[in-house]
């Protein structure tokens, strides 16, 4: 079973009262060990009763941390008095269950190494007077030794692990350097699964949180979880309540299958809160990742093709976000996997599955465009031929729109920063780019004309637009521009205009606040989110969840944005 432990800093006597009181919050929240992080504590001369007094008050047993300055850590004094301070602890009445200590540092000073060694030892064999006994033979309080890098992967690790596992007054090995791109987390994963000794592996960093999430299903002895955001002592260490509610941290095991979002940005994605509930309730054992990959295709398909090609992670499909959308259909088509017919045709699918190693693209933001804005506007989808749409951007979820609205006969107007991305929208769907122009396209659905064209930002033609839609990632929390709205000041908006924000984070854009200023109608990313989501989990699970329960779902489950 892998435990959680709460890191909590203590830089003086004076907050032993209030670490406790947040020792004992964390158990409450899961927390199974406390790591008494004492770097500052044991540089003041009240350090050993202090420590101690942390040790025997806890609310679970505790880790004892004084990390050096060279690792990390906060300690600046002599490591002999470490060393010491470390021995008198493992000797109290109420020892910790584990000290921790840089391979490092052990390495570099023997004489204190043995003498370390010889109070642990004498804590399992004579025990009784010194309180260190476990009562069985063996050291009531363990020695972790540990390596961590807060740049890259270390150019020894292995010989580190190495080191470590051979060492006999190593009861737990601990590895943690900062992740360069979401496969260092397998080699975690690998560490873990080979493991010859109690291990701790973790990635740091953005990159890293897989590795904190999956420790249960690949045996890591324990994660780290902050009691708060601002509390955290490790880049990308994730707060309690995720991973008891969001990630559902206790129920994660060997078989578990592993999704997750795929984009650039995705730490503002709230993908990871409706999926891993809609798991939950419908049974399904997975968890739902956010995974960070950057924006360049040679970095999607190493990353991918990594993820999908370890056995053990089972790693079963994702939601593909800004921008990968379109590297997905290259990258399924370049592993030999299947298309649907709609993201074939759309050029863009947001949606992976992967069965038995057989890759499938599918493209789940078209229906979900129509079926939000029919929702919104009551009509059906035959009755958007003739509709005159506008729209910002030209990637992913821009393509679908694209390809849906065009399919139902409406006329369609691109409006993008880059020239060259816009004609070649347009050039995809049979439409002719022309700047402030139209050229009739071919033939959608029912023999309507369907318009695909290229233009300055402005009015079409005819005078105006009955549909706008914002396919870019301006407004989102976390993008690039998020205060700002995709439209320019000469678009008209009333009454008669119907606005739909492809972004959901947060819900209320600056799009939608100027829309509903003007009159017009207003129609939130979450309306496109919901059912976008909802046919990917019935991709993944085989159990459709009605919209409703979609709704009542993220209703309870995700935070207000």
């Amino acid at each position: 079973m892998t435990l959680i432990a709460l890191p909590i800093y203590v830089p003086s006597p004076e907050a032993v009262d209030h670490a406790l009181e947040r020792a004992a919050a964390g158990v409450k929240l899961g927390a199974r060990l406390i790591e008494w992080r004492c770097d500052e504590l044991a540089l003041h001369e009240e350090a050993l009763p202090a420590i101690a007094r942390l040790v025997a008050d806890a609310a679970a047993p505790s880790i004892v941390t004084i990390r050096g300055a060279q690792e990390g850590g906060r300690f600046t004094g002599d490591d002999r008095d470490r060393f010491a301070l470390l021995r008198s602890l493992a000797g109290t009445e109420s020892p910790p269950r584990y000290l921790d200590l840089e391979l490092r540092a052990w390495l570099n000073h023997p004489h204190e190494q043995a003498a370390l060694r010889s109070q642990l030892d004498g804590g399992a064999n004579s025990g009784a007077s010194s309180g260190t006994s476990s009562g069985d033979g063996h050291r009531a309080t363990g020695l972790i030794l540990s390596a961590h890098d807060f740049e890259s992967r270390p150019r020894d690790l292995l010989q580190k692990i190495e080191a470590m596992t051979d060492e006999p007054a190593c009861d737990v090995i601990k590895v943690a350097w900062r992740a360069r791109s979401l496969r260092d987390n397998l080699e975690v994963f690998d560490l873990l699964r080979e493991r010859r000794k109690p291990t701790i592996a973790l990635a740091m960093g953005q990159f890293g949180l897989p590795s904190r999430i999956l420790a249960p299903k690949f045996g890591g002895l324990l994660t780290f979880a902050a009691d708060a955001p601002e509390s955290e002592t490790a880049p990308g260490q994730p707060a309690l309540t995720e991973l008891r509610d969001r990630y559902r941290f206790g129920s994660i095991s060997r078989t578990t299958a592993v999704y997750g979002v795929v984009g650039w940005p995705v730490e503002h994605s709230r993908s990871p809160h409706l999926h891993n509930a809609l798991f939950h309730a419908s049974g399904h054992d997975g968890v739902y990742l956010p995974l960070p990959i950057p924006p360049e295709y040679e970095h999607f398909k190493a990353t991918l093709g990594a993820w999908i090609d370890c056995e053990s992670l089972h790693f079963r499909g994702a939601s593909i976000t800004i921008p990968h959308k379109e590297h997905l259909i290259r990258f399924v088509r370049e592993r030999g996997g299947e298309i649907d017919p709609l993201a074939e045709r759309i050029g863009a699918a947001n949606t992976l599955l992967v069965e038995e190693g057989r890759l499938r693209a599918h493209n789940t933001d078209a229906p979900a465009i129509v079926e939000a804005l029919g929702e919104g506007m009551g009509i059906a989808p035959a009755e958007f031929a003739g509709k005159r749409v506008a729209i910002f951007g030209a990637g992913g979820i821009a393509r679908a729109a694209t390809g849906a609205l065009s399919h139902c006969g409406a006329s369609i107007v691109i409006f993008n920063r880059s020239a060259e991305r816009g004609r070649e929208l347009a050039a995809a769907f049979d439409g002719s780019p022309a700047d402030g122009g139209g050229a009739d396209g071919g033939r959608a659905a029912g023999g309507r004309a369907a318009r695909v064209v290229f233009g300055s930002p402005g009015v079409d033609d005819d005078g105006g637009f009955d549909i706008i839609i914002n396919a870019t990632s301006i407004g989102m929390t976390g993008g690039p521009a998020p205060d700002a709205s995709p439209l320019p000041g000469t678009m008209p908006l009333d009454r008669s205009v119907t606005v739909l924000d492809t972004v959901y984070t947060p819900l209320r854009t600056p799009l939608i606040e100027l829309a509903e200023r003007a009159g017009a109608r207003a129609i939130t990313g979450d309306e496109l989110f919901l059912r976008q989501a909802a046919q990917q989990c019935a991709l993944w699970t085989g159990t459709a969840p009605t919209l409703e329960m979609v709704r009542e779902t993220w209703s309870q489950h995700v935070p207000e944005n």
